[in-house]
């Protein structure tokens, strides 16, 4: 249906890795506690302004931060003042970043996003998880209605066809892969070095697969939380310890690489400092792939030290994705057909409510004739009266069903909002 004609839009107001940098991303990253903080300041009314906002879902990368809402007519601005107040970050320092999407561009952006279209690695895995993991976020706190629990389940839907009717995510080149070849170019002898893998999470397993792929040997995982680190070195048989002891083991790693969900530096510059003075400042690599960034950036100019980090990796992203771009037309045709059945949902939204509105008009109408007929025969046993009820019952739904299902057809074509129109003024609905 044309955007104009519907009784509500769906936007996506938000910014990736093609449109930011990772240090502006980093501070509008909504991590879980924000999140959750976030979607539940919406749902109690924090902000008078917000009541715009019908339903909302924010889905929160390395890689992105993107506001999927409905509202009855474009909100851009007060969705801009959503992510400012909430991060507390001035509209002027992100604003031209945005991108700003609504209806069908908006649907089929989340539908290229879930199916790792908008990747900064194309069909990369995590993306999938990741927006489940925002639906799931946005259900808790009761801010996904009914458009968009319908929107996001077709998209995730559409993703696990496009990983499992394609070969886009065969042998994925994930970010964490990307990062352990990077080092690899960079480091001689990768497999004799000393790893510490900061953070236990997706990106840390992924991490520590690639370098055992690669015959690293010595690897260290340090975590806030212990067992999730015994858990992950165990899985791959490497060590484990507490991230107070973060400081006693930097000295020793040859390579760190951090991807922790911690909203602030976890390594800071005097942490390094210290490390590479008891190493005889021999080199290091600092891989950080976490947003918020672990690692203070100020250490690129300790002697010694190498840093890259998200946005190194984009520059240094491999150019042979052939395999997975032959596959990109599948994917898409998986996605068109997907989106196509979600425009049908929406349609038939708009029309269920004239359906609905034609179905009272005509019972009420028969309701006041049915009386007047009462009226005239007081004669008229029970069971006669309750004949008459269900014969007029029956001469409505019968009169009503061909007009009702035409129109409930034609709201999934391209004359929807037409027939819809129409339908209004022939039957005098506002």
């Amino acid at each position: 249906m044309h955007a104009a004609n519907r009784a509500y839009h769906i936007h996506c107001l938000g910014l990736n890795h093609n449109t930011s940098s990772v240090a502006l991303r980093e501070r509008l990253a909504f991590p879980a506690h924000r999140l959750h903080t976030a979607l539940a300041r919406l749902g109690c009314g924090d902000n008078p302004a917000w009541c715009q906002i019908q339903e909302l879902v924010i889905l929160s990368t390395c890689n992105r931060v993107e506001l999927y809402a409905v509202a009855s007519q474009p909100i851009f601005d007060t969705l801009e003042a959503f992510i400012s107040e909430t991060t507390e970050i001035p509209r002027p320092e992100f604003s031209a970043s945005l991108y700003r999407l609504l209806d069908e561009s908006a649907i089929a952006h989340l539908f290229q996003v879930t199916a790792g279209l908008d990747s900064l690695v194309v069909g990369e895995p995590q993306i999938l998880g990741q927006v489940a993991d925002a639906f799931s976020a946005a259900l808790s706190q009761g801010t996904s209605g009914k458009i968009l629990s319908h929107l996001f389940q077709s998209a995730i839907r559409a993703g696990k066809r496009a990983r499992t009717e394609t070969t886009i995510s065969h042998n994925p080149a994930s970010i964490a892969s990307m990062a352990v070849n990077l080092i690899s170019e960079t480091v001689p002898d990768l497999h004799q070095a000393t790893v510490l893998i900061l953070g236990a999470g997706e990106m840390a397993e992924l991490s520590v697969e690639a370098l055992r792929k690669r015959g690293v040997i010595d690897i260290l995982v340090i975590n806030r939380t212990l067992q999730r680190a015994d858990e992950l070195a165990s899985r791959w048989g490497g060590r484990s310890a507490a991230m107070e002891m973060l400081l006693d083991h930097l000295p020793e790693a040859d390579i760190v690489i951090a991807s922790t969900g911690a909203p602030h530096t976890v390594i800071q510059r005097w942490m390094v400092e210290e490390a590479m003075d008891k190493r005889s400042y021999r080199p290091v690599v600092y891989m950080d792939i976490a947003v918020p960034r672990d690692i203070d950036a100020d250490i690129i100019s300790i002697p010694g030290a190498r840093l890259f980090d998200m946005d190194t990796l984009s520059k240094n992203l491999e150019t042979s994705l052939a395999q997975r771009q032959s596959q990109i037309p599948k994917v898409e045709a998986i996605l068109t057909e997907e989106q196509e059945a979600f425009e049908a949902y929406l349609s038939s939204l708009d029309v269920a409510p004239i359906i609905e509105e034609i179905r009272r008009q005509a019972d009420h109408i028969r309701l006041h004739e049915v009386e007047k007929a009462k009226r005239r025969m007081p004669e008229l046993s029970p069971e006669a009266e309750r004949q008459i009820e269900l014969l007029t019952t029956s001469i409505v739904n019968k009169i009503l069903h061909s007009p009702t299902t035409r129109l409930r057809q034609e709201s999934k074509g391209p004359n929807a909002a037409d027939y819809a129109d129409l339908t209004r003024s022939l039957f005098g609905l506002d």
